[in-house]
């Protein structure tokens, strides 16, 4: 009895290995027709449009081998921008003071270090001392605390109470000096300008005067 169930199992497992290879073949022969067919068309098109072509053939292959490299590389592109893109963007755990030196100067003082670092093409220096120039004027405006143990997430908590607007406003160039001063992202001229803009519109804003915020 061992004897014969042994030997039904085995031609049980025979059957269905030749049941899935009869299912593979199957499916390689229709792949196999739809890829030539399409490689026939291609050679056809090719022949017509280049009769001096010598293997139309041959030509369908290169170019068909060439399409699927190129639809690869853009699937790859497209799935890594997708990837960049959905990647949650939040403040880091830094505190943007350094130390109580750095609070005690004005906001006009971090305006005029932002103007010597960039007049040396350091970006991301006058990127960090515009970023606190703002943030110190609005603790000059009493819309936030500044204290040197605080995290950007805090004061954007603060400024949300005051003023939802000017909260996002500020989360935004936030991002970016985060990204600057704790990222090693090394901002380039364009970049640094349209930050500066940004913080100058605020600045004169707040102030009310372009005089005061170019100070």
């Amino acid at each position: 009895m061992g004897e014969m169930k042994d030997s039904r199992e085995r031609i049980e497992d025979i059957l269905k290995e030749k049941e899935y290879r009869v299912y593979y073949d199957e499916s390689r022969n229709i792949f196999q027709e739809w890829w030539n067919r399409i490689k026939d068309w291609l050679a056809d098109v090719l022949e017509r449009l280049f009769p001096s072509i010598s293997s139309a053939n041959g030509a369908a292959d290169v170019v068909l081998f060439l399409i699927m490299l190129s639809i690869l590389f853009l699937l790859g592109l497209a799935v890594f921008l997708l990837i960049r893109n959905r990647r949650p963007k939040k403040f880091s755990t830094h505190k943007p003071l350094h130390s109580t030196e750095e609070l005690n100067w004005t906001y006009q003082k971090h305006l005029q270090e932002a103007h010597k670092h960039q007049d040396v093409q350091d970006f991301s220096a006058a990127t960090r001392h515009l970023f606190l120039a703002l943030l110190l004027l609005f603790h000059q405006k009493k819309w936030l605390e500044a204290k040197a143990w605080k995290t950007n997430w805090e004061y954007y908590d603060e400024l949300r109470k005051v003023n939802p607007t000017l909260a996002n406003e500020f989360y935004d160039l936030a991002l970016v000096f985060d990204e600057v001063a704790y990222g090693e992202y090394q901002i380039n001229r364009e970049e640094y300008i349209q930050f500066r803009e940004k913080v100058f519109v605020r600045l004169i804003d707040t102030e009310g005067s372009e005089e005061n915020a170019q100070r």
